[in-house]
């Protein structure tokens, strides 16, 4: 699915009203008779109200003018309250407000916080709230008497909706501008916007529904749009074909350099996830002393054993590492491997020398902090997946400042590195060289617990060696992921879920997903 900033939604709007000739007020009808749609549908038993929808100066109260209106006609009792004189209000809001007084409708105005408060009373028995404030054109914090009106809203027992986004939200980051509105439906228009789909806007939006205003798809079409959000739609094109006559070596071989001392779990976690995910072969790399506990716990996953130094695979393992690699399809690195000096060592050679795909996680990524510009130098691809401690580590940056704007983080990241960067956390962030940024929509809090992240490491080096290409693989993976742990969700909750019930979960997911024809 699409996502616009506020600047692109800005240009849509503007092309399609000034080059195409669409009339501003046929887009404001359209979006509030579609927002009433949404109200008839997912709150009759609400009907017939009372609704009090609270409404700004700009084109996002035109839009709740229109909504009163098209809920009168339907029956519904409407209270309106415009925070703003009445002669403050123009253009096409100007043109549906004139409308709405002509049909008598209940109008009151409210242009300072005392006018407000002597306003409020009347509406506290209301049953539905629509907030028509603020539209995604927000840049600056809310304050004064639209400050008064959301913390209203909020204090409400009343449920409500946000037209086009919750007033207070900024449509391009998701931040809170101050303070925003706590919304349990958001009826946006044209398309999804960017800060509608991370956090902690997600948390205000609620349920998010597109809505078609009559904007002319070429126009779409013609945006540079390089921010999309992956959900199961999206996730079910990628899947790759399973043929009937393909055998083990057609779904590549991974190989993983995983494990130390003590971090034996996530070496099994993540060659494991690579065979869930649908590689038909896994071998796991690991320093000598560890092979016999491998061979044991480890069924169906091969196992090389290499030199080692203080239970940590040693630099003098690279002529083993190298004849590994010659038939490999893709190499993972990091999940339990250790730290300190032997492992930047190994790491970094590697990084300039395997001409495998690589998927770099966990301790690899804390080995190249200090060699981050040879990936640029690589030929073959890379892809790294820290979480928000990690990309803070090799951005300078604070977890804080990484998690205010994890998108533009990761977009500057891996076209600085040439990397496909993973971004891991609450909507997971994928970057990709080019620019394109994706938004996964699938994951909740049972993924915050130790080994997850060596899941995820092992799904999508699995998924490299399957004929898919590496952004593909990568989105399929990260969904996948967060999708396995959805269902576990469902009938488990967000607490106590181990990585290992994860694994046994992901071929369900990835069965979930395929099309009906395919099941049968």
């Amino acid at each position: 699915m699409n996502l616009l900033t506020a600047k692109q939604m800005r240009e849509l709007d503007r092309t399609a009203i000034e080059e195409w000739g669409v009339p501003g007020l046929v887009l404001m009808e359209n979006a509030g008779k579609a927002t009433v749609d949404q109200i008839v549908e997912n709150f009759a038993p609400f009907f017939p109200g009372p609704v009090t929808i609270f409404a700004g100066k700009g084109n996002n109260g035109g839009d709740g003018y229109v909504i009163a209106r098209h809920l009168m006609n339907r029956g519904w009792e409407v209270a309106l309250l415009v925070l703003a004189e009445p002669g403050q209000v123009g253009g096409d809001a100007g043109t549906n407000l004139d409308i709405l007084v002509k049909s008598g409708a209940d109008i009151e105005y409210a242009a300072d916080i005392d006018a407000f408060d002597e306003q409020l009373d009347a509406y506290l028995e209301t049953g539905l709230i629509v907030d028509a404030l603020f539209g995604t054109g927000l840049s600056s914090e809310v304050e004064g008497i639209y400050a008064k009106a959301v913390d209203w809203i909020n204090a409400s027992s009343a449920p409500v909706v946000a037209v086009d986004i919750p007033s207070g939200i900024d449509a391009t980051t998701g931040q809170v501008l101050g303070c925003a509105v706590l919304a349990d439906l958001t009826v946006t228009f044209a398309s999804a916007k960017v800060g509608q789909v991370v956090y902690p806007a997600v948390e205000f939006v609620g349920d998010l529904i597109v809505a078609d205003i009559g904007i002319p798809k070429q126009l779409s079409d013609r945006l540079n749009i390089d921010h999309l959000f992956i959900n199961a739609e999206a996730a079910q094109i990628l899947l790759p074909a399973r043929p009937a006559r393909g055998h083990k070596g057609t779904f590549g071989h991974l190989l993983l350099l995983a494990g130390s001392t003590g971090k034996s779990g996530a070496a099994a976690l993540a060659a494991e996830g690579g065979l869930r995910a649908g590689a038909g072969l896994a071998t796991l790399a690991c320093p000598e002393h560890l092979n016999p506990i491998f061979e044991t716990k480890l069924t169906e996953v091969m196992t090389a054993p290499l030199p080692e130094v203080d239970g940590m695979i040693s630099m003098q393992a690279i002529p083993d590492i190298e004849q590994l690699c010659a038939d490999k399809s893709t190499l993972a690195i990091g999940p339990g491997l250790g730290t300190g000096r032997e492992i930047s060592s190994l790491v970094s050679h590697l990084v300039r020398e395997c001409p495998l795909p690589m998927v770099i996680d966990a301790d690899g990524l804390t080995a190249l902090v200090d060699h981050l510009d040879q990936l640029k130098e690589r030929q073959a691809l890379t892809i790294l997946t820290p979480h928000p401690g990690e990309m803070a580590r090799m951005t300078g940056l604070s977890i804080a400042e990484v998690e205010a704007d994890r998108l533009t983080v990761a977009r500057d990241f891996a076209t600085r590195y040439n990397v496909i960067l993973v971004l891991k956390g609450a909507r997971t962030v994928v970057a990709e060289p080019g620019g394109s940024v994706f938004v996964n929509g699938s994951g909740n809090p049972s993924l915050a617990c130790g080994g997850t992240g060596d899941v995820l490491t092992g799904v999508i080096a699995g998924l490299l060696g399957q004929q898919i290409s590496p952004v593909a693989a990568v989105l399929l993976g990260v969904y996948l992921h967060g999708r396995a742990a959805d269902r576990l969700f469902e009938t488990q909750g967000r607490a106590g879920i181990l990585a290992t019930d994860l694994l046994r979960e992901i071929p369900a997911t990835r069965r979930e997903l395929l099309l009906e024809e395919e099941v049968c």
